[in-house]
């Protein structure tokens, strides 16, 4: 049975060796430091290379560890999730500040519509770069390693 209880940095890139580019097919990837490196717009195998290169264009590969991400399988998960959350969050708000204040239609709707642009606009690429992360830590797609 294999351990998921890692306690430090350490064993969580434990599984690539930066200097040979060897990983080791024995260990299972980190899920959350790779999701977390891909929220950060980072490589998810090495953390120090982009992994995109203009607001959602995703690089062929990474410029440090050589890790490639042409076959990535985004697609629209990143868009959908931008929707649920964006939605999750300014329903709410935007119903809890009309039942408060009872601000004019055309003021709400301003309002609301920066916030759901600005928002989209931020979540957008870091849920694109989550979401390779993820990918890459579950081997799915072409991320899955050479024996």
């Amino acid at each position: 049975m294999i351990n998921h209880a890692t306690s430090s940095h350490e064993d969580h890139t434990a599984a690539y060796d930066a200097d040979t580019g060897d990983a080791d097919t024995t260990q299972e990837r980190a899920r959350w430091p790779a999701i977390w490196r891909g929220w950060r717009g980072k490589c998810p195998r090495c953390g120090s290379g982009p992994v995109l290169h203009s607001y959602l264009k995703v690089n062929a590969d990474c410029t440090v560890c050589r890790q490639e991400f042409h076959h990535h399988r985004a697609d629209d998960g990143p868009a959908y999730l931008t929707i649920l959350i964006v939605g999750h969050l300014m329903a709410p708000l935007l119903h809890w500040s009309f039942v408060h204040w009872r601000p004019e239609p055309l003021t709400l709707f301003t309002i609301f519509s920066v916030g759901c642009v600005g928002l989209s606009l931020y979540l957008l690429p870091r849920l694109k770069g989550a979401l390779i992360g993820f990918q890459w830590a579950k081997e799915m797609g072409g991320f899955a390693r050479n024996s």
